[in-house]
């Protein structure tokens, strides 16, 4: 049974870092790795993709040098380091695996087979 378990959500100020991990279990061998993000009030939204083929990223236009991905490939281990991290960025992320073929887009969150049940960021202003 696939699973995949998020930590390293919490309270910051505004310009502070945090470390998100997606731990994952199970016989899985997926094609991509992402990241998605609810803001309170808003819809499910992506923030960040891994190809594990070849390990091309994608990032949202909102994110795009301040968040970075990295993979511990032996435990199929998913990071997303959360730089200058603003107020806008608050909310519930989400860790998501599609399993091959992946069709569409990387942020459409319909195209992912397994999610977390999601871990909690807030930045205070």
């Amino acid at each position: 049974q696939v699973q995949l378990v998020e930590s390293g959500g919490g309270l910051v100020q505004t310009g502070g870092s945090l470390r998100l991990s997606c731990a994952t279990s199970g016989s899985t061998h997926p094609s991509i790795m992402a990241w998605f993000r609810q803001p309170p009030g808003k819809e499910r939204e992506g923030v960040a993709a891994i190809w594990t083929g070849n390990d091309i990223s994608h990032f949202a236009d909102s994110v795009k040098g301040r968040f970075t991905l990295s993979r511990d490939y032996a435990t199929n281990t998913l990071y997303l380091l959360m730089t200058n991290l603003k107020p806008e960025d608050t909310g519930k992320y989400y860790c998501a695996i599609d399993l091959p073929p992946h069709g569409g887009n990387w942020d459409d969150p319909l195209e992912y087979d397994y999610w977390g049940r999601g871990t909690q960021v807030t930045v205070s202003s």
